[in-house]
């Protein structure tokens, strides 16, 4: 060995030595073949009872993560998107985007106890606690639709300045929801029911996924040219990019460890750490499953759920969706 292979060979020794160790990142700790025929859309756990509740088109599925188990099925759907918990009501509500309803399920029996009219193309929901109503994101219409979560009333709608896609709140009284069809954020004021103010997150283009830092005012938008989009929420503007998978469906954010997550349907999941609240560092792109671009988390163990199948070749046309497997539909749990 040359003097100058040794020097290199001591000053990477010391590189090593002074460099932390790193410990494994997330990846796939189990896989659950859930099966079942049809699309699916959102994911979401009601932390109180620790369910996965999973919409499947024409019904959603409620599945015991921890084992991949089928606890039950609620029919009589026309295109599921979303569901909401309202746990103190002890209710659930769920979108059915194909004929502009919301079904309120009861969280004990898991039956469905009520149907309201939202508007045209309901699809990402979600729960506040400050005003304790369900907000619908009513995609053709352009509007959210607001609902009591005791009675399942239609309370009114909001008309937003745009094509809505997903929304969420700060628990102090305004809910922010992506505007797809503007690269936009709306604020929207709980009490009066009314737009505040719409601020621009270009570079990114239509924004899907949305996700919140409470503590830091912090705003996670998934946009599906390939970028996260970080908005101040307080100032009303955007603050950094981060780049992420292609076909993003879902963002999410963990205040535990200051890690911001987007699943995409390229089949990745984008990990992002908040270093500081206007920089961001991609840490880790995750190999998931092709078509796995919902998600949700559990901020009690940190792990993270995902969906897709298996599928067949694409059309010789090379236009449209290659066709599902039967029997393939797989939830994906992550972990570090």
């Amino acid at each position: 060995m040359t003097t100058r292979k040794l020097l290199l060979g001591g000053a990477a020794a010391l590189l090593m030595a002074a460099a932390p160790a790193q410990g494994p990142g997330y990846h796939v700790t189990a896989r659950h073949t859930l099966g079942g025929d049809g699309g699916w859309d959102y994911l979401a756990l009601d932390a109180a009872s620790h369910q996965l509740f999973i919409a499947r088109g024409d019904r959603v599925m409620v599945v015991d993560p921890a084992t991949g188990a089928l606890l039950a099925e609620i029919p009589g759907f026309d295109r599921a998107h979303g569901v909401a918990f309202a746990d103190a009501a002890g209710h659930a509500f769920a979108t059915s985007g194909g004929d502009s309803t919301v079904r309120m399920i009861d969280l004990k029996t898991l039956k469905v106890i009520g149907k309201t009219h939202a508007a045209v193309d309901d699809d990402g929901i979600l729960y506040d606690p400050y005003s304790t109503h369900i907000f619908t994101m009513n995609g053709d219409a352009g509007s959210s639709s607001v609902i009591d979560a005791v009675t399942g009333r239609n309370l009114g709608t909001i008309d937003l300045q745009g094509k809505p896609e997903f929304g969420v709140s700060d628990g102090q009284g305004h809910v922010f929801v992506n505007i797809e069809s503007k690269g936009a954020v709306d604020e929207v004021d709980v009490t009066s029911m009314k737009v505040l103010r719409q601020w621009s997150i270009a570079p990114c283009q239509s924004p899907t996924g949305l996700a919140i830092d409470v503590a830091h005012h912090r705003l996670f938008s998934g946009c599906r040219n390939g970028l996260m989009g970080i908005s101040d929420a307080a100032a009303g503007k955007l603050v950094a990019t981060a780049p992420i998978g292609r076909g993003v469906d879902a963002t999410r954010f963990d205040a535990g460890t200051q890690l911001a997550f987007a699943s995409n349907g390229d089949g990745t999941l984008t990990v992002i750490h908040e270093d500081s609240p206007d920089k961001y560092t991609v840490v880790q792109t995750v190999k998931t499953m092709e078509g796995a671009r919902t998600m949700e988390l559990d901020p009690a163990t940190h792990t993270l759920y995902t969906v897709s199948a298996e599928f067949g070749p694409r059309p010789a046309t090379g236009r449209g969706r290659p066709p599902v497997k039967p029997g393939s539909f797989t939830l994906l749990a992550l972990k570090k």
